[in-house]
């Protein structure tokens, strides 16, 4: 048995996994291979095709027209003007383009799809694909144009109209038309055949690549969530009570248990825990240190349903018609509809906001010294000092923005041709909705790591818990103590350099 190569992805329709995405967007797989049984698969479908042509009877996306214009056959000879028409009618996205790295994944996606063997593409095609991410020839895709059912159809076709030297592209990163990006790579253009163009074009793969950037970041945020909490609780000098995992047993939702579980793993060591164990005249702390494991908790429920979704997702097929050589069956379905990401979407957007606003309040605990018996807003000399005043006031502007952006776009529908595709999904809405407050949840839970990292400071010389002190010590490292006013938006900018580029994980990798 031969040994597999960690420098290639081999795609098979069947086993990609989050990992392998994550590690494909930040560029750790060389080269993308198709596995040979997969090959065979696209032979029997493709074959398949090639025995449906022969017969004198409509086949849907073969020989027919498309949506609303489905009953009208199309003449044997005029089969390949079907596909390249389907492909520049539908190439009418807008807006500003989806990120290269989007738009590669989607690339991806699209590939280990068609070669599950039920769409009907020719290994010239898979080839072709394959060699876009080869030659780093990237199609330009508008982000804006897709309802989310019958596939994303206008994005999917701009990558499409890259393979077939058409619209525009990058290559190392330029833009130019792709016909010319296609030659500067040493590629050709491929003609498609019957029912290529609408192989390409009808699935979730836009949805899914958006969709699965924020998943694979959040796996990473949300657990820095926590350790932002723990660097927080300490500032305040919280207590650990709230963490017992007595509170979690009688209560038994297991993001609860597990949320409770990381924090008692950051504080472990805490001197300054220790420091008013006794004689502390507070009860209680305010809900955004107590109820951590509720609010936490439930967000790492929500995300675990909202991973599953996204795994089932990418080894899915999701065209139409669907093909089944080996039962000689053709069956137009629903599979490109993508209410089961859009759903999830919504989802992953509410359960960020929540953790962006408990966040925001606890900075506010951290900078208002009539809550924190800290200085006012972290700053020496605080009067000719603003301090963190004005950082607070952009975490609170950026949860509220959040809570907009939470609003789901998956209940809504609006009927799109001729009424014949009459119940969409709103799926890129969604995904784009998510991203859009993860990237807000970064410079919330940057501004809580800044505000816990100066105000640890004046705790000296009592240590927090290990983990938290090691967390602090390498923010420390770039983020310099706040003893006059100074520009603050480089240091949010520094933190999510940090933590994107993976400084912290060895310290995430502690946590649940």
């Amino acid at each position: 048995m031969a040994k597999k190569n960690p420098d290639t992805l081999v795609l098979d329709g069947k086993s990609l996994t989050l990992d392998q995405v994550d590690a494909f967007v930040h560029g750790r797989f060389a080269r993308v291979q198709v596995a040979a049984t997969a090959r065979d698969a696209v032979k029997r479908a493709r074959a398949f095709v090639e025995k449906l042509l022969g017969r004198d009877r409509p086949v849907y996306g073969v020989n027919t027209g498309f949506g609303k214009m489905a009953s009208v056959r199309i003449p044997d000879g005029d089969l390949e003007q079907l596909q390249l028409n389907l492909i520049r009618s539908h190439a009418c996205g807008v807006a500003e383009p989806l990120p290269e790295k989007t738009v590669r994944l989607a690339v991806l996606l699209r590939t280990n799809s068609l070669v599950r063997g039920n769409s009907g593409v020719r290994e010239e095609v898979i080839d072709a694909l394959l060699a876009l991410l080869a030659g780093r020839v990237v199609p330009w895709v508008p982000r804006k144009g897709s309802v989310g059912a019958s596939g994303d159809l206008a994005p999917l076709a701009h990558i499409v109209l890259t393979l077939i030297g058409e619209g525009q592209a990058y290559f190392r990163g330029k833009l130019m038309p792709a016909a010319k990006a296609l030659k500067q790579a040493g590629l050709k253009p491929v003609a498609l055949k019957a029912k290529e163009g609408l192989a390409l074009i009808n699935g979730t793969q836009i949805i899914q690549a958006i969709g699965l950037r924020v998943v694979c970041d959040t796996r990473r945020w949300i657990k820095l969530c926590d350790a932002a909490a723990a660097l927080s609780l300490e500032a305040l000098r919280g207590s650990d009570s709230p963490f017992d995992p007595r509170v979690a047993a009688i209560r038994p939702h297991p993001g609860h248990a597990l949320v409770s579980r990381n924090m008692l793993t950051l504080l472990d060591g805490s001197q300054i825990r220790e420091s008013h164990r006794e004689n502390d005249p507070r009860v209680q702390d305010p809900y955004s240190l107590r109820c951590v494991p509720q609010v936490h908790g439930a967000a790492r429920d929500g995300f675990q349903f909202v991973q599953s979704i996204f795994e089932r997702e990418l080894n899915a097929v999701t065209d139409n018609p669907l093909l089944f050589p080996a039962d000689g069956d053709v069956i137009s379905a629903g599979n490109f509809h993508g209410q089961p990401l859009s759903q999830a979407l919504d989802f992953l957007a509410i359960l960020l906001s929540e953790l962006g606003s408990i966040s925001e309040r606890r900075i506010e605990q951290m900078v208002n010294p009539d809550l924190s018996n800290l200085p006012p807003f972290l700053v020496e000399n605080s009067g000719l000092n603003s301090g963190l005043m004005i950082a607070q006031v952009v975490a609170a502007a950026l949860a509220s923005e959040n809570k907009v952006h939470s609003h789901p776009a998956s209940v809504d529908s609006i009927p799109t041709s001729a009424n014949k595709e009459d119940h969409v999904s709103m799926g890129v809405t969604a995904a784009l909705k998510a991203a859009h407050v993860l990237n807000n949840i970064k410079d919330i839970v940057a501004i809580e790591l800044l505000a816990g990292r100066l105000a640890l400071d004046y705790h000296r010389p009592l240590k927090a818990g290990l983990l938290v002190e090691e967390m602090a010590n390498r923010l420390r490292k770039r983020i310099k103590p706040l003893k006059q006013d100074r520009i603050l938006y480089e240091d949010f900018a520094t933190i999510r350099e940090i933590v994107d580029g993976g400084q912290l994980d060895d310290i995430l990798a502690e946590l649940e």
